[in-house]
């Protein structure tokens, strides 16, 4: 019998709005809504369907004929308050409007996919989508095989452990996939990126303020370094180097350079990472405060955690 997961299915309009959320919950790895409700409270969903470009005020008989375009992630925090401004929408009226959120991880974009029984979900999922659709995009709570979604997407994955997902054997997706008839005209990078440098850099500078408020209170003298790592904190005979990555969204997953991944590989160093997630920003005065902190400590990224984003191409030698 395959294993069942449990997924939140998620139907995001086509309004300019809805479409430009779309692309910097991509990019920031995190998703909310307006309110909680009953059904969310102790559930421990895995994965999340985020599906857009067909209508869902159609009888349910109808909408299994339609196609969509699903973008497939798996949840990496649960359901969880968020109190600062995150998305666009939020940040031009500076108030929180979805403070229940969840953090997303981009596995697959899946185009043109049947929403009827030929296709790789349930009835029950598919119904999910239209259901979402028809009440303020609330996400809809189903359990169903992952299985048929990650061979779709060509995700390998063991049989008997569906769920446990290598990141490095997964696609991925970028906002830049969006494909929206009303989408955003406008071009994001990476894992979290920031299009602002005064924006990104208050953040960043927030986050390693409170990683360094942390370490001095244990006793630790710390230098600020910036590069090859952020922070380095001796005490007595011990030292320890820290990467420290800030966001206002959820803590699941950071953009690391190749030199951070293999200084905290090297195993003459020690290096954690310091994380400051829900970061509250002022976008008019770029004051920031508040976050919540993701601690690693003897951190060691594994290959499997780890998705290539770009690469260094060395052209062939020619006869010239």
């Amino acid at each position: 019998m395959t294993k069942a997961s449990q997924f939140v299915m998620v139907h995001v309009g086509q309004s300019t709005e809805a479409q430009r959320n779309l692309v910097h919950g991509i990019e920031t790895r995190s998703w909310g809504f307006p309110e909680s409700k009953a059904e969310y409270e102790g559930a421990r969903p895995r994965f999340a369907v985020l599906a857009t470009g067909a209508s869902p005020r159609v009888q349910l008989e109808q909408w299994l004929t339609g196609t969509a375009t699903l973008y497939l992630f798996e949840i990496r925090k649960g359901f969880y308050t968020g109190h600062a401004p995150h998305w666009p929408d939020e940040e031009a009226e500076m108030r929180v409007k979805y403070p229940l959120r969840f953090g997303i991880e981009p596995l697959a974009v899946l185009h043109d996919v049947p929403l009827g029984p030929e296709g790789p979900l349930t009835e029950a999922g598919s119904d999910a989508i239209r259901r979402s659709g028809t009440d303020r995009g609330m996400g809809k709570l189903v359990d169903m095989p992952v299985l048929p979604l990650l061979d779709l997407a060509g995700i390998p994955v063991a049989a008997d452990e569906p769920e446990n997902v290598p990141l490095d054997k997964s696609p991925g997706f970028t906002g830049d996939q969006v494909e929206g008839k009303k989408k955003p005209q406008r071009r994001r990078r990476g894992a979290g990126y920031i299009s602002d440098p005064k924006k990104r850099k208050a953040i960043e500078l927030h986050a390693e303020d409170m990683a360094v408020a942390h370490y001095e209170a244990e006793g630790w003298t710390v230098d600020r370094l910036g590069k090859p790592y952020d922070l380095r904190c001796t005490r007595g005979t011990e030292e320890r180097h820290v990467e420290v990555k800030g966001t206002t969204g959820a803590p699941t997953s950071v953009e690391l350079t190749i030199n951070e991944v293999l200084h905290a590989r090297d195993k003459e160093t020690t290096v954690d990472l310091y994380v400051v997630s829900d970061i509250t920003l002022d976008t008019h005065t770029y004051a920031t405060s508040g976050g919540e902190v993701s601690h690693y400590l003897d951190w060691e990224p594994a290959e499997q955690d780890l998705r290539p984003r770009r690469y260094e191409y060395r052209l062939p030698l020619t006869s010239d």
